[in-house]
């Protein structure tokens, strides 16, 4: 089940808020949002939910026994243990075939890959792992930490939600009208960007993608921008939602995109794309390393490791290995030469980012394998191009004209300056909030007609 599906809009979240907000109760509400958030992980997921309980059960145990005892042995197995086994599991389920069968050249045949098994198995990892350190206390209440894990907003493409941040929303929160109004403002911009600007792209993308092999030199570029275009706006368009949604229930989550387009640098890049990732390996990889601490060498090794797992986090295929080692790279680059980046103009600052984020994410888009990833790289250069253009490309150049302008300038930040319009004169400031929330509705409601309308709509960030 996706938030941008017609059963979720029209059946799932009526029905959920009708019966949340029946009561006034954490108690049963947190009861309503258990169960329906197992039922929508089991849509997509009917067995591989209870390896989600499980791993939920083996954590809460040992997060337990951590808790119960001050003796530093003891302590450490329990700690191994739940961090080994989520660990295997994910190892299991989506890098067993890689290692076997394309590393090893072994026969294997991976398993089926649990849906967002990489989110709630580092969402799990937060809770158990600060218990050890003191920093949050172990739950008593077992559903509730189910309810942590299992939380339908941001269980299958996140933001990963670190414990500490939602503990006391666990036990006791309460929803104003002012939050459920912000919250689903927040969840119809999200459905907004996804339907009628992400889907669209992956369209075009397709349509592009269909012309002849190799690449022209215009089709690479066309569809290595579409792709850059379509994963920025459907995966921060989940996020928003998930955000929003989060925000009508109660809970309160970490923005995970600030207009990474914007960038000077691709240091800067990675501060505001998917945030939520970078501070969990910062919080549980980088720092426990030795961060910065062990001199120059040692802190390059650091990122070196953390940048070769945030590769493969995203998937099992040398192509997400020299991805993550791509951006390793680029920022140790930007660490060299951070005082003659200064004296260049923002503009050429901010398109050379661009143009790096773009290559990159050819690279990520290909994971099928590096011959597809090569050929398209080539040709972004012009090697082993059949030509500056095929008939395709033309085809969507020509269909998408007009729309094409509209991704790029929602990569701005639009929404915060009209409302530094709006709040800067006296006379119009208090348009701002009605106006946001009617052209929110209004967004929301034209999406519901696409989606009605159309059968293109894939979570393009939920095989990751």
């Amino acid at each position: 089940m996706v938030f941008s599906g017609l059963t979720f809009l029209l059946l799932f979240l009526p029905l959920l808020l009708l019966l949340y907000f029946v009561r006034d109760n954490v108690r049963w509400r947190n009861g309503v949002l258990v169960v329906f958030s197992l039922i929508f992980y089991a849509w997509g997921e009917p067995v591989m939910v209870l390896l989600l309980v499980g791993t939920t059960f083996l954590h809460y145990f040992c997060a337990r026994k951590i808790a119960s005892t001050k003796n530093p042995l003891p302590r450490r197995l329990w700690l191994a243990l739940a961090v080994f086994a989520s660990l295997a599991s994910l190892f299991w389920f989506k890098y067993a075939g890689f290692v076997f069968g394309t590393i090893l050249g072994l026969p294997f045949k991976a398993p089926t890959l649990p849906i967002g098994i990489s989110f709630y198995t580092f969402q799990i990892l937060t809770y158990t792992i600060d218990v050890y350190r003191g920093r949050v206390r172990s739950q008593k209440h077992f559903f509730r930490l189910l309810l942590y894990v299992s939380c339908f907003p941001q269980l299958i493409a996140g933001p990963i939600v670190q414990y500490a941040d939602v503990r006391k929303a666990l036990g006791k929160r309460t929803v104003t009208t002012v939050d459920f109004g912000a919250g689903m403002q927040r969840f119809f911009v999200g459905l907004s960007k996804k339907v009628l600007i992400a889907n669209v792209c992956g369209k075009a993308l397709e349509e592009c993608a269909a012309g002849a092999q190799p690449y022209s030199f215009a089709g690479a570029w066309l569809s290595g921008l579409l792709f850059t275009l379509q994963l920025y706006f459907d995966f921060s368009a989940y996020s928003d939602m998930a955000i929003g949604l989060g925000r009508v229930l109660g809970f309160t989550y970490r923005e995970n995109f600030r207009y990474p387009y914007l960038s000077l640098s691709a240091s800067e890049f990675w501060r505001r794309w998917h945030i939520s990732l970078g501070a969990f390996f910062r919080d549980y990889v980088y720092i426990p390393l030795g961060g910065n601490r062990r001199g120059r060498l040692r802190t390059v090794l650091n990122l070196l490791i953390v940048w070769a797992l945030t590769g493969l986090w995203h998937g099992a295929a040398w192509n997400f290995v020299l991805w993550g080692l791509y951006w390793f790279l680029l920022q140790q680059i930007d660490k060299q030469f951070e005082s003659l980046w200064k004296r260049f103009p923002k503009a050429l600052l901010w398109l050379g980012t661009f143009v790096l984020s773009l290559i990159g994410w050819v690279l990520f888009y290909h994971a099928e394998g590096l011959s597809g990833a090569g050929a398209h790289l080539g040709a972004l250069f012009g090697v082993g191009t059949s030509g500056w253009i095929d008939a395709p490309t033309l085809a969507v150049l020509k269909r998408y004209a007009l729309y094409l302008p509209i991704p790029l300038i929602g990569c701005f930040p639009l929404v915060p300056a009209i409302r530094r319009f709006f709040g800067t004169r006296e006379r119009i400031s208090g348009l701002y909030a009605p106006l946001a929330a009617v052209t929110a509705v209004l967004l929301g409601v034209v999406s519901l007609l696409f989606l009605i309308g159309q059968s293109y709509n894939p979570f393009i960030y939920f095989r990751f």
